[in-house]
């Protein structure tokens, strides 16, 4: 596997990001998505980022193992799953510049879908929380995005952000899930063979980067207000999506 340095620098630096959103700001996950896809190709950094989320996932679960809410992730898994295999069959037949902005752009719609929640769901005259529809949507839309460009993390934060949970549920409950989607994952990647254990050995020495966010992670939360901590998903959320679609 051949990388530039300045690709060795990138990937260092989304590395310690990881660790960071894993532990701490979860959608920051789909910044450094955006970030890996700009310096790698866009099918390419999906390899070499997803045992890095691994690595960071396991960190955050060992911490934050009894925050999680297995509910919420017990009505989401299977949907999420069928949106892997859709993800799988679509990464093998899509170019990385649509990709790119077809991930992007569902992050964006479900970002104006939640700022205008409470007038939808007057509208409407039913609530999005106990919908199906809406929960399995998430699902599939969160399995999909996952599996074509790791970028599921916005997604994953509306579907919590529904649920009104703190920053500390929120956080472990979504290592949970994306422990668990990520190892998932790995066979349909390795398949298409965007992991190899050239991409591996790369991955071994982004291990102590991620170790320094998740560590930075783990401090920072406690200091940030709940109502900070939502708006920061959002707006980070946003800024990712804007990025896959403009670069």
């Amino acid at each position: 596997m051949d990388v530039t340095t300045l690709q060795v620098v990138i990937t260092l630096l989304c590395a310690v990001l990881v660790g960071f959103s894993k532990t701490g700001v979860p959608t920051l996950g789909i910044f450094v998505a955006a970030i890996m896809a700009s310096v790698f190709p866009t099918r390419e950094s999906v390899g070499i980022l997803t045992p890095i989320l691994i690595t960071g996932d396991i960190m955050a679960i060992l911490y934050y193992r009894k925050a999680v809410i297995w509910k919420h992730l017990f009505v989401l898994l299977p949907w999420v799953m069928a949106g892997i295999v859709i993800g799988f069959f679509v990464l093998g037949h899509i170019g990385n510049r649509p990709l790119s902005i077809m991930i992007g752009t569902l992050v964006l719609l479900l970002i104006v879908l939640h700022v205008f929640r409470d007038r939808i769901e007057q509208a409407a005259r039913f609530s999005l929380d106990r919908s199906r529809f809406f929960n399995g949507s998430l699902g599939i839309l969160a399995g999909f995005t996952t599996m074509i460009g790791n970028a599921a993390g916005s997604i994953m934060s509306i579907y919590l952000l529904t649920k009104q949970m703190d920053k500390t549920n929120f956080v472990g409950t979504t290592a949970f899930f994306f422990f668990i989607v990520n190892v998932v994952k790995v066979p349909f990647t390795a398949y298409l063979g965007l992991i190899t254990p050239e991409t591996l050995l790369f991955n071994m020495w982004m291990i102590p980067a991620v170790a320094v966010g998740a560590f930075a992670g783990f401090k920072v939360l406690p200091l940030i207000p709940q109502q900070m901590f939502q708006r920061i998903i959002l707006i980070l959320a946003a800024l990712g999506g804007v990025n896959l679609i403009v670069f």
